[in-house]
């Protein structure tokens, strides 16, 4: 069965209030609103640091490209805070490089809490999203999709939540690709109760892509979690 994908890379929503620290340090974490190139809104999947040191990001890759540049969407009057790096398009990852002087990292954005990785959820197992556009939203995993790294998830998404984080009890196991199909509404509206899921990929194949090649993100941690046993 195809699966017809509603890329979700673009926005017309407004950006929301200014979000920084009082010494100007933005604030950043899983589900936060980034800005590409000045004018594409999507959904950072998680912020953390590589085996390199560096403070790492990522994103969809329908989002941009290498050298695309990063502001947050809560305080784009602190300018280009990080740069995409590296990024796979088949697994539809971008790598985004911060500045750690420009950036507050945390694990919690609005509520929505991402204290380590987890594994690819299983049939009946239930993921939660959290996205620039709809904002939080849980519901069942249904399996592994038809492309090699997806997973369908009864969660919603609009243009603006792609990279939006996907976690299963605070264990983030993958970022929004897109929507399973056109034929639905792509978020449960009045009167419609039906929704179409999300396509999610996962987050150990885009891991495991990053290490396999050794590219900035290598050995990923995210914020909050521990870190791997020596």
């Amino acid at each position: 069965m195809g699966v017809a994908l509603l890329l979700l890379s673009t926005a017309l929503a407004a950006p929301l209030t200014a979000h920084a620290r009082a010494d100007d340090q933005v604030i950043l974490g899983g589900g936060s609103g980034i800005v590409i190139d000045g004018d594409t809104f999507c959904t950072l999947t998680s912020i953390g640091h590589d085996r390199f040191g560096n403070l790492i990001g990522f994103t969809s890759a329908h989002c941009g490209g290498p050298g695309a540049q990063i502001a947050s969407e809560r305080a784009q009057s602190a300018g280009i805070v990080g740069t995409m790096v590296a990024g796979n398009e088949s697994l539809d990852y971008a790598v985004i490089q911060f500045d750690p002087r420009k950036v507050q990292p945390v694990n919690s954005i609005d509520g929505f809490e991402i204290d380590g990785i987890g594994p690819d959820p299983s049939f009946g197992d239930v993921a939660c999203k959290l996205g620039r556009t709809t904002g939080q939203s849980c519901g069942v995993t249904w399996g592994p999709g038809d492309k090699p790294g997806t997973i369908i998830n009864q969660v919603c998404g609009q243009p603006g939540d792609s990279g939006a984080p996907v976690t299963v009890n605070n264990q983030l196991v993958g970022m929004i690709h897109g929507a399973f199909s056109e034929d639905l509404p792509t978020c449960v509206v009045k009167f419609v109760p039906l929704h179409t899921p999300a396509v999610t990929m996962s987050i150990n194949a885009i891991l495991g892509d990053i290490d396999a090649k050794n590219r900035p993100g290598a050995d990923f941690v995210p914020i909050g979690a521990a870190p791997p046993a020596a």
